[in-house]
């Protein structure tokens, strides 16, 4: 990585999620991805208390935040992408098909009909081979779909990637490919492409769920996932990873936030709109999911 850019980790140990500041030490300029927002599921109460922190640390380096990047729309944690937009006035970017998504959970949800599933609640929406460049940072996007449609990667000056949900640690494996319009064989062919780019790359997760053996951690090579992943070092067929993805997949729960999350982050993090008494509300569609 180079001396010039600097990558700080936030874990949010609730949903084992990490957030990520980029910074380009010589301009000062900094990117924030995959921020997120503190939420009391049985209280019905959200909170800023992880994204304060981050502000804070940001607020000390004397960094200017232009974008906050989403890798997809998340389905275990509340985006704080809204907040850091109003703190320093950046821009929110997430991958083109989130129109797709934000097609099929309007749907599932009934949304109201004021909700259009066209992006516009994100300032970019970002295509495959897009370049986006602050300061000394140049990210170029990487679609990788398979966890759901929408999901990109951001290529950090050719030597780091940021891979959101679409693997994990080596004695991890791979993201789910069960949500609505997710698929195992296009994960496959997805996470090649990331295992495709040189060795020494710097793979940064989004999630980590450590075995007994050690603490969270939230950097791994390409070299190190070729070698060491136990659902696609090299060696393992496309069809082998599908059968076990898939058998996998339909042992697991849901998880615990998929409901408030999906409704939320498919518009850019913020809240549905206050009905009459002022109040938003979440809906929890009965015998769907």
């Amino acid at each position: 990585m180079s001396i010039q850019t600097e990558i700080t980790s936030f874990l949010d140990n609730d949903s084992e999620t990490f957030t990520y500041v980029v910074e380009d030490k010589s301009t000062s300029k900094a990117v924030i991805i995959d921020p997120v927002l503190d939420f009391d599921y049985s209280a019905g109460r959200i909170h800023t208390e992880s994204a304060e922190k981050i502000a804070q640390f940001i607020n000390d380096r004397g960094l200017h935040v232009e974008w906050i990047l989403e890798t997809h729309a998340h389905a275990d944690h509340l985006s704080a992408a809204p907040f850091f937009k109003r703190k320093y006035n950046a821009k929110i970017g997430i991958g083109a098909r989130i129109t797709e998504v934000q097609k099929i959970f309007k749907a599932l949800f009934n949304l109201e009909k004021e909700f259009l599933p066209n992006g516009a609640q994100f300032d970019k929406l970002f295509e495959e081979g897009d370049i986006l460049e602050v300061g000394n940072l140049r990210f170029e996007v990487m679609h990788v779909p398979g966890h759901t449609p929408a999901d990109i990667a951001y290529l950090l000056n050719k030597e780091s990637v940021f891979v959101g949900d679409t693997m994990f640690m080596p004695d991890v494996g791979t993201a789910r490919c069960d949500f609505p319009g997710g698929s195992a064989s296009t994960l496959y062919d997805s996470i090649h492409r990331i295992l495709a780019l040189p060795e020494q790359t710097n793979i940064y997760v989004c999630h980590d769920y450590p075995t007994q053996h050690r603490t969270h951690e939230s950097k791994v090579t390409v070299g190190e996932q070729k070698e060491f992943n136990i659902h696609v070092k090299d060696g393992v067929l496309k069809a082998e990873f599908v059968q076990m993805r898939e058998a996998r997949d339909a042992t697991l729960n849901m998880p615990r936030l998929i409901l408030p999350s999906i409704q939320i982050n498919v518009r850019a993090g913020e809240l549905p709109p206050a009905e009459g008494n002022n109040v938003s509300y979440i809906k929890v569609p009965i015998n769907q999911l």
